[in-house]
């Protein structure tokens, strides 16, 4: 009896606070961006990529002949291993395996290196754009503006994306 009777004020009480608040709904003024779509689309992500994409082709064809050249002493290895010494084969095998470890370490170190640009390339571009949103948003009176992948739902009529890249793009064209 209890229980029914505290579930039967928990109803009555969202009703009447969800009816009051229905009051305020209508100053609320809600704006969804895709932030990942910002910095791909704007210009100085459309920059950023081709210096990040410059420099993995770079890293990949330096890293495409150490390959080959490891793939190659394997093949070796396979090929020849039997008319070798002992002393030799051990030989071979230590040299593949330390070549290996040594690409191994060069491909960490490449891939840091990749991390580490793409936070520079990414950093003044991310600090222009909360800027630019929150300009935007007392501007135009917004209560929120949400990035639109912790969004589950939203009226494709509050995305304000193109809008957010067109004044970013402005924004870092003065700079």
């Amino acid at each position: 009896m209890t229980f029914q009777r505290n579930l039967l004020a928990g109803l009555i009480f969202s009703l009447v606070f969800f009816a009051s608040n229905n009051c305020f709904s209508a100053d609320l003024k809600i704006g969804v961006m895709n932030v990942q779509q910002i910095i791909v689309e704007c210009d100085a992500g459309k920059a950023a990529k081709a210096r990040f994409d410059e420099k993995m082709k770079s890293l990949q064809s330096k890293f495409k002949a150490e390959e080959d050249d490891l793939k190659g002493l394997q093949d070796e290895i396979k090929k020849k291993s039997s008319a070798w010494s002992e002393t030799k084969r051990a030989e071979k095998v230590r040299e593949f395996q330390k070549s290996g470890r040594d690409l191994q370490a060069k491909t960490e170190d490449a891939r840091m290196e990749m991390k580490n640009m793409q936070d520079k390339e990414l950093e003044p571009i991310l600090k222009a754009l909360e800027k630019v949103v929150d300009k935007y948003g007392a501007e135009n009176g917004f209560s929120a503006i949400l990035d639109a992948k912790s969004v589950i739902y939203f009226d494709q009529k509050v995305d304000i994306t193109k809008v957010i890249i067109k004044k970013l793009n402005g924004a870092l064209a003065k700079k």
